[in-house]
C-alpha cells in the first residue's frame, strides 16, 4: 500500500476516499455558515433596506427614491461627494506612502546581512496591535497646541506646531494629519505580507541574476518585484476596501462630523450620521439614505477591485 493510499485512508476511520470526491465540502461547511450569517445576509438585507424610509416598524416601500435623493439632493449629495472625495485622498496616502514604504521595509528585513532583523519586523508591527482609540487620542492630545506646544518648545521643536488651532483644527492639514497617523499604525500589514512573499523567492533566482552581473536594483526591479506582483495586487485590494471602511480613526481624531468644516468626513462617518445617529441638526437616523450610501459604495469598491483581480491573480 502506497503512503498516498495511507493518507487517504486515515480519514473516516480508514474508509477509502476516493479522488475527486467532495468530503471536504464539510470542513467549510462551519466558516460559509459564519462568512452567510454575518456577512453576506446583512449585505443583502442593506440592498433591501436601501428601498424603504422611516425606521423600523414604520418602513414604506420607495424603490429607488433614495438613490435619487443621494445623488440628486443639495445637501445629502454634496455631502456624499465631499466625504467620496476625502475617502480617495485617505486612500492615497496609504496606498501611495504606506505601501511603499511596506515594500522598501521589506526589502531591508530580508536582507540575510541584516542583524536583528526579528527586532525591527517586531517593532514596525507593534503599532498595529493598538487598538485605534488609543491611538487616535494619544495623537489628538499630540496634535492640541494647548498640550504640545509647551513641551516641543523645550526639545526645539517648537516649529511643529502647526497654528493656534493645530494640524488637526486647520481644514486644510486635517485630513492629511489622520492619514499619516492611519499609515503609521497600520503600515505593519503591508510590510509583514512583503516580507512573507519575498522570502518566498528562490535564492537560486537571486543568484543566478547576481552571477550574471545584475546590480542590487536590477535584481529588485525586474525580479523580486515582478514575482511578487500577485501580493501586491492583494495588499492594494485590502488598502482599498479597508480605507473606504475607514470610520474609527476619525471619530478618534475628529468628531463624526468630519470636523473641521468636514474636511475629514470619510464615507464610514457620512454613513454613521445618515443611518446610525442621524444627521445633524434632525437627529433622527434614515436607515434607507445609510442603506443606500453602503450600496453604492460597495458597487463602486467590486468595480475597483474585480479589474485588479484580474489583471495581478495567477501570474506566475
Amino acid at each position: 500500500m502506497t503512503a498516498k493510499s495511507k493518507t487517504m485512508q486515515a480519514f473516516q476511520g480508514g474508509k477509502t476516499i476516493k479522488p475527486g470526491g467532495v468530503y471536504w465540502m464539510r470542513y467549510i461547511i462551519p466558516a460559509l455558515l459564519f462568512y452567510v450569517v454575518f456577512m453576506a445576509y446583512p449585505m443583502l438585507d442593506s440592498v433591501r433596506l436601501s428601498l424603504y424610509e422611516g425606521t423600523a416598524g414604520e418602513r414604506a416601500f420607495v424603490g429607488f427614491a433614495n438613490y435619487v435623493r443621494l445623488f440628486t439632493d443639495e445637501v445629502v449629495s454634496k455631502r456624499f461627494w465631499n466625504a467620496f472625495g476625502n475617502n480617495w485622498i485617505f486612500f492615497a496616502y496609504h496606498m501611495i506612502l504606506q505601501n511603499a514604504l511596506g515594500i522598501t521595509f521589506a526589502a531591508i528585513l530580508t536582507n540575510r546581512t541584516m542583524k536583528g532583523r526579528q527586532f525591527y519586523q517586531t517593532l514596525i508591527f507593534i503599532p498595529c496591535t493598538v487598538a485605534v482609540l488609543v491611538t487616535g487620542y494619544l495623537f489628538k492630545m499630540m496634535m492640541n497646541p494647548q498640550w504640545s506646544k509647551a513641551p516641543l518648545e523645550k526639545i526645539g521643536l517648537g516649529f511643529m506646531v502647526h497654528s493656534p488651532s493645530g494640524w488637526l483644527g486647520d481644514p486644510g492639514t486635517a485630513l492629511s494629519a489622520v492619514s499619516l497617523v492611519s499609515v503609521w499604525q497600520w503600515v505593519g500589514i503591508p510590510t509583514m505580507m512583503f516580507v512573507a512573499a519575498f522570502q518566498g523567492i528562490d535564492d537560486d533566482l537571486i543568484e543566478a541574476a547576481s552571477i550574471e552581473g545584475a546590480t542590487p536594483w536590477q535584481q529588485f526591479t525586474r525580479i523580486r518585484i515582478p514575482l511578487i506582483i500577485p501580493v501586491i495586487g492583494m495588499v492594494a485590494i485590502m488598502t482599498f476596501v479597508s480605507n473606504f471602511n475607514a470610520f474609527d480613526v476619525v471619530f478618534a481624531m475628529e468628531t463624526l462630523d468630519g470636523a473641521p468644516n468636514y474636511s475629514t468626513d470619510l464615507i464610514g462617518t457620512l454613513f454613521y450620521r445618515y443611518g446610525v445617529a442621524g444627521q445633524h441638526p434632525v437627529g433622527i437616523p434614515e436607515p434607507g439614505v445609510g442603506s443606500a450610501i453602503s450600496t453604492s459604495i460597495f458597487c463602486m469598491l467590486l468595480c475597483g477591485v474585480i479589474p485588479v483581480l484580474v489583471k495581478t491573480q495567477g501570474k506566475e
